[in-house]
C-alpha cells in the first residue's frame, strides 16, 4: 500500500473479520525496516464521516465486500515509523462479517487502493501474531483481539 506520511494525527477505522481462527488482513512491507507486516482492512475516516461508515466504504473500495453485523470493539492510538517517516493514528476498531461468502472461500486475493495500487489480502491465523510472531498493526491490536 502506498503511504504519504502526514505530519498530523490521522483518524482511521479498521475492521476485524474472522474465519475460524484467522482474520482478514492485508500484507504490507516497510522497505526501510525490511519488514513484512499485516493490518486489518480499513482506512482513513473522511471529514464528516462516522468511523463505521468509513469501514463500510473502505471494504467496498478495497475488496468489493459489503459488511453485516458490524459492532465497535475499541480504540487504539498508534505511534509508528513507516518507510523512515513518523506517523500517528487514532484507530477505531470494528468487527463485522462479510455479507457474501466469496472472500471466506479463498485464502488470498487482491485488494485495491484509491489510486489503483494493488495489495495482497489474506486470511492469517491470529496465533501467528504477537510476541515472536508476525507484526500485526496497529500496535495493541493482537492484545485487543485476545480480550475480545
Amino acid at each position: 500500500m502506498s503511504y504519504a506520511p502526514p505530519r498530523k494525527v490521522r483518524p482511521i477505522a479498521v475492521c476485524i473479520i474472522r474465519r475460524s481462527d484467522s482474520i482478514l488482513v492485508f500484507e504490507g512491507h516497510d522497505n526501510v525496516k525490511n519488514q513484512t507486516f499485516y493490518r486489518p482492512l480499513g482506512g482513513s475516516i473522511e471529514f464528516g464521516e462516522l468511523g463505521v461508515a468509513a469501514v463500510v466504504r473502505e471494504l467496498r473500495e478495497e475488496v468489493g465486500a459489503d459488511l453485516i453485523n458490524i459492532s465497535f470493539v475499541g480504540v487504539l492510538e498508534n505511534l509508528f515509523t513507516y518507510e523512515g517517516h513518523p506517523g500517528h493514528e487514532i484507530v477505531l476498531v470494528y468487527k463485522a462479517e462479510l455479507a457474501s461468502r466469496d472472500l471466506y472461500e479463498v485464502n488470498e486475493s487482491i485488494g485495491y487502493e484509491d489510486g489503483g495500487d494493488q495489495f495482497k489480502v489474506m486470511w492469517k491465523p491470529v496465533s501467528e501474531f504477537g510476541p515472536g510472531g508476525d507484526p500485526l498493526y496497529p500496535d495493541g491490536l493482537a492484545e485487543l483481539l485476545s480480550g475480545e
